[in-house]
C-alpha cells in the first residue's frame, strides 16, 4: 500500500483509507439501485433496468481504479446524478422523434456518451481541461468546496428525506422540511398522510439521531464519525420498524438475486450503440446534446475535484491540485467505460468528499 500509493508522503495510513473507502461506499452505494431506476423509468426486473444496474458497478469500478492506480487520488466515480435524469429525458424525446423503442432510444443515446468521453480524452491529452481548471480564480476554487457541503444539506434535508403515503395516491413524496415541519398542527399533516404518518415519525427521528451522531464524533475527531452515525441510524430505523411499524424492513430481500446480471447487460446495453437511430434525430440535435453533456459534464467534474481537493488540503498554495491531468483522463476513461457498459456520464461523485 505505502509504495504503490505513497501514503505516508499524503500524510495518511491504511486504518485511514480503508474507514474512508468504507464511509463513501455507504454514502454512494444508493446509485447502484437509484441510476437503473431514474434511467429505465423504475422498470424493475427488466433485462435494461438489470442492464443498466451491472453497468453502473462495473463502469464505476473502471472509473475509481483508474483515479486510484492513474492519478493516486481518493476520488471515487460513477453515473452522475443530474446528468442521468438528463439522459432518461433525451432518451424519451429520441424514442418519440425516431418512433422507437425505448430501449433503442437508449442504445442510441449512448452514442452521445461515447463522443463526449472521447471528446474528454482529447481535450485532456491536450490539457485544454486542465487549462480551464488554471483559469478559475482562486477565490472560487476556494468556494467551491462550501458551496457543495450547503448543495448536500439542501439536497439531503430538503428534497432526500421523505417517504411515500397514501395521502397522494402515493405518486409523490412527502418530504420532512417541506411537509411534515411545514404543517401547522400534528394532526393536519397526519390527516393528509394517512396511515404512514407513523412511518414519517420514524423517518424524522432517524435521520435527526443519525445526523446527531456524526456531528458530536466529528467534533470529537472521530473519523469513521459518518460511517458509524449511518450504522446507529440504520439500525434503530430497522428496530423501529420492527418494534413500533410492525414490519420486517428486510421483506424486499426474499427472493432476491445475487447473482449479476451479466446475460442482461449483454443483450441490452454492453458495447450496444445504435448509430443508425442516433443520426436520425438530426446533425444540429445530436451536436447539440454532445456539447450540452459535455459543458455540464466538463464543470460538474472540475467543481468536485477542485472542491474536495481543497478540503482535503491536496492543493498547493496557488490552489492547484498535482496530478489535476491524470485525475481528469481518469474521469474520461470512467465516460467511455461507462458508455460502453450501458450507463449514462460517469464522472467524479461529490460524495468522495465524505471519504476524504
Amino acid at each position: 500500500m505505502e509504495k504503490l500509493f505513497k501514503l505516508k508522503a499524503n500524510g495518511t495510513t491504511v486504518r485511514t483509507e480503508i474507514l474512508a473507502g468504507l464511509t463513501t461506499f455507504m454514502t454512494m452505494a444508493y446509485i447502484i439501485a437509484l441510476n437503473p431506476n431514474l434511467l429505465t423509468n423504475f422498470a424493475v426486473g427488466t433485462p435494461l433496468w438489470n442492464g443498466v444496474f451491472l453497468a453502473t458497478c462495473i463502469a464505476s469500478a473502471i472509473g475509481t481504479i483508474c483515479m486510484a492506480f492513474f492519478a493516486n487520488k481518493p476520488f471515487v466515480m460513477a453515473p452522475g446524478m443530474g446528468l442521468n435524469s438528463f439522459f432518461a429525458v433525451v432518451v424519451a424525446n429520441i424514442a418519440v422523434i425516431n418512433e422507437c423503442e425505448y430501449e433503442s432510444a437508449f442504445q442510441a443515446a449512448l452514442v452521445i456518451i461515447l463522443v463526449e468521453g472521447i471528446v474528454f480524452l482529447i481535450l485532456t491529452l491536450l490539457k485544454v481541461r486542465e487549462k480551464i481548471v488554471e483559469a478559475i480564480p482562486l477565490g472560487v476554487r476556494y468556494g467551491i468546496a462550501p458551496a457543495i457541503g450547503l448543495m448536500l444539506m439542501n439536497i439531503g434535508l430538503g428534497s432526500n428525506v421523505g417517504i411515500y403515503a397514501e395521502g397522494n395516491g402515493y405518486t409523490s413524496p412527502f418530504y420532512v422540511l417541506r411537509d411534515f415541519f411545514g404543517a401547522m398542527t400534528p394532526s393536519v399533516i397526519k390527516g393528509h398522510m394517512g396511515a404512514e404518518y407513523s412511518t414519517m415519525v420514524l423517518t424524522v427521528a432517524t435521520m435527526f439521531i443519525g445526523l446527531f451522531v456524526i456531528i458530536l464524533l466529528a467534533k470529537k475527531g472521530v473519523k469513521a464519525a459518518v460511517l458509524v452515525g449511518m450504522l446507529v441510524a440504520s439500525v434503530i430505523y430497522w428496530a423501529g420498524s420492527f418494534i413500533f411499524l410492525h414490519v420486517n424492513p428486510f421483506a424486499s430481500l426474499e427472493g432476491a438475486s445475487f447473482l449479476p446480471p451479466f446475460r442482461d447487460m449483454a443483450e441490452t446495453t454492453l458495447f450496444k450503440f445504435d448509430f443508425a437511430d442516433f443520426f436520425n434525430i438530426g446533425w444540429f440535435t445530436a451536436i447539440s446534446l454532445i456539447i450540452t453533456f459535455c459543458m455540464i459534464d466538463m464543470f460538474d467534474t472540475i467543481g468536485t475535484l477542485v472542491g474536495t481537493a481543497s478540503r482535503a488540503g491536496m492543493t498547493d498554495k496557488d490552489g492547484n491540485m498535482p496530478n489535476m491531468k491524470e485525475a481528469l483522463l481518469s474521469d474520461a476513461v470512467g465516460t467511455v467505460a461507462g458508455a460502453c457498459c450501458g450507463t449514462s456520464t460517469v464522472t467524479t461523485f461529490v460524495e468522495s468528499a465524505s471519504g476524504v
